[in-house]
């Protein structure tokens, strides 16, 4: 179709370029940038990420990448070239079904049709689809027609990548931009297949445009979420730090970018109150609660996630998982939200691959063109196991001396398994002991280790709660996961564990289970806990967490889980059990499991009230455990 046709519910309009894009970018300066990824160390979007992905729009759009408008060095100039010759660029604004605008790039494949289609609706950020401009290069090279948006409510205002309207938290408007953006597409690219492409914000409306518009071929969803309720308040426990990213990650104050109802539902979730109705208005944007019409589709969906998932928790998803019903696919990665796959979005050297994205793009090849790459012979399960890289120190540059940041130089190994259910072979289980009155750590006992019950059942064992303790799971959302992606996992001194504040149990080291291995304990699954508890207060807030210690007493975490328990009353016990968040990790023999059992994380809002006593037990009805899954 020509491409000043007239459109149903858009136009193509000319791209007014972005502020400041004028020199481009060095050599250098690129060098520095691909490769590192979305994020700071403080969680933030790097804004020479930002940069990189405004130089190459404003280069595809106006002219190339080595005219005077945006010149870039030899190897991005020349990708930028070849996506224009492969495929014509446009900039277009696509009306919603309610009048909303929509910023939108494409790339029409210039060859003779009918070719696939890729939607990208943006990730939650104030930069649009800019940001992932990379991307759309690799696609459009794979013979796809690429169209990106923003969804409707993010961008910064008097820039092109914004579109207009009210952040709808991939709620039904976002679900009815998605199907105007395809009656766009149809009428400008006419696609012989339509498929799904989304990061983070983006992954969850694609699986929630799938569902609800048959016309998706397939979805990829990378750093995604399968239930928005369960990933955000679980266990009774709101994920504070997550949500406060999130908002933080809009570019603009809660009153500018929401309206009056979702304003109402989130400051309530800030401040503790009316929390069943943000679980009824998580449920309605959860793909989970839609499984049904994905299934009745039968849309091929692939999933992309990270064990120690900071925004999305890993449990959450392997649930709405285990629901498909149709062609699916989840590969699980060491560190935290969009660390696996976000240098390949944003950029990365010419002739270098993301083995992240790569896989998504195999997927999408496989699905929307038909090709037999392999996918089909794909186990659904794949998992990287945690830091079984090779690591070696970098060093400064000028003096030789390490940096005390490494590299790696061998990547993790991966396991695939048929299914889910699959990844766990057999549990071990450890009975939690009474000692260690006087600051010293109780024992986790093999089952088969236990001479007497008395040992595992009948005790007590008190700390005062309400304070942090130096085995707080991460620095913060996305920074801790994108340096332990990167070879740097953060390491804990369990000695500086404040044991007034916490309990701990630790086994002996560990040697290798028969037919297990060489690793002291191949952890796969998620591991399970319980536990009686009382406290002097109404409430109590419990954070468990495992990690794998050395024998010099450093550590390195391997899963965790909040629970906050309400309702009690001093003299009242109760017994809970829940789950840690799922892990695939080898301990090295001589190493020892450790269990620490606190009350307070700075990723969650806890129940606990500061220097009351929270008491936990094991009575004889209900002995206290550890059940570790093994694989």
């Amino acid at each position: 179709m020509p491409q000043d046709n007239p459109f149903a519910n858009g136009t193509s309009e000319e791209f007014p370029g972005f502020p400041g894009i004028t020199t481009g970018l060095t050599a250098a300066e690129a060098s520095r940038i691909t490769g590192r990824g979305l994020w700071t160390a403080d969680g933030t979007v790097d804004p020479d990420v930002v940069r990189l992905g405004r130089t190459l729009a404003t280069a595809l759009l106006n002219g190339g990448g080595d005219g005077p408008e945006a010149p870039l060095p030899d190897g991005l100039a020349a990708r930028v070239e070849e996506v224009r010759d492969l495929a014509l660029p446009a900039y277009h604004r696509i009306e919603a079904t309610d009048g909303i605008r929509l910023s939108a790039l494409s790339l029409r494949q210039s060859a003779p049709g009918p070719h696939p289609l890729v939607v990208v609706p943006a990730g939650w950020t104030p930069f649009g689809w800019p940001l992932f401009l990379w991307s759309y290069l690799d696609l459009a090279r794979r013979g796809h027609h690429v169209l990106a948006y923003t969804p409707r409510g993010l961008g910064t205002p008097g820039l092109p990548s914004t579109s207009e309207g009210f952040v709808d938290v991939a709620g039904p408007h976002d679900w009815a931009d998605g199907s105007a953006v395809i009656d766009f597409a149809t009428d400008y690219l006419a696609p012989s297949a339509i498929g799904f492409l989304g990061e983070s914000y983006g992954s969850g409306i694609s699986q929630l445009v799938a569902a609800h518009d048959d016309r998706v071929t397939a979805v990829v969803a990378l750093s995604t979420w399968g239930n928005l309720a369960t990933s955000l308040h679980d266990h009774g426990t709101r994920h504070l730090a997550a949500v406060k990213a999130l908002l933080a990650l809009t570019g603009g104050p809660v009153e500018t970018k929401f309206d009056k109802a979702n304003q109402e539902v989130l400051a309530d979730f800030l401040a503790g109150r009316n929390l069943d109705r943000f679980v009824e208005w998580g449920r309605l944007r959860a793909p989970e609660s839609y499984l049904h019409l994905t299934n009745e589709n039968e849309t091929p969906t692939f999933f992309s996630n990270t064990w120690h998932e900071g925004l999305f928790a890993v449990n959450q998803l392997l649930e709405t998982f285990d629901g498909l019903r149709v062609p699916k696919r989840l590969n699980l990665w060491i560190g935290d939200h969009s660390a696996p796959e976000g240098p390949g979005l944003v950029g990365t050297e010419p002739d270098e691959e993301n083995l992240p994205l790569a896989e998504a793009y195999a997927w999408l090849d496989h699905h929307l063109k038909g090709e037999r790459n392999g996918v089909e012979h794909w186990e659904q399960v794949c998992g990287q196991v945690m830091f079984t890289y090779v690591t070696e120190p970098v060093l400064d540059p000028g003096t030789g001396e390490p940096t005390g940041e490494n590299r790696i130089v061998e990547e993790a190994s991966r396991e695939s398994r048929a299914d889910w259910g699959r990844v766990t072979t057999g549990v071990e289980v450890f009975g939690l002991t009474g000692d260690g009155a006087g600051g010293t750590d109780g024992r986790l006992l093999p089952a088969g280790e236990t001479t007497t019950p008395a040992e595992v059942t009948g005790w007590r064992r008190a700390f005062l709660a309400g304070v942090e303790t130096e085995a707080t799971v991460m620095d913060g959302p996305m920074g801790t996961g994108q340096a332990e992606r990167a070879g740097n996992p953060r390491t804990y001194d369990t000695r500086k564990i404040d044991r007034r504040h916490a309990v701990v149990w630790t086994t002996t080291p560990l040697a290798p289970l028969a037919g297990g291995g060489a690793a002291g304990r191949r952890v796969r699954g998620a591991p399970r806990l319980r536990l009686t508890v009382r406290s002097t207060a109404g409430s109590a807030g419990l954070v468990a967490r495992l990690f794998d210690v050395a024998e010099d007493g450093t550590a390195r975490i391997i899963t965790h889980e909040p629970l906050n328990v309400h309702g009690l009353t001093p003299d009242q016990e109760r017994t809970v059990t829940w789950r840690l968040q799922a892990a695939a990790y080898d301990i090295p023999p001589g190493h020892r499991l450790m269990l620490v059992l606190d009350s307070k994380d700075p990723l969650y809002g806890d129940a606990s009230v500061t220097w009351t006593q929270t008491v936990l037990s094991s009575p004889e009805g209900a002995p206290a455990f550890l059940e570790l899954p093994l694989g």
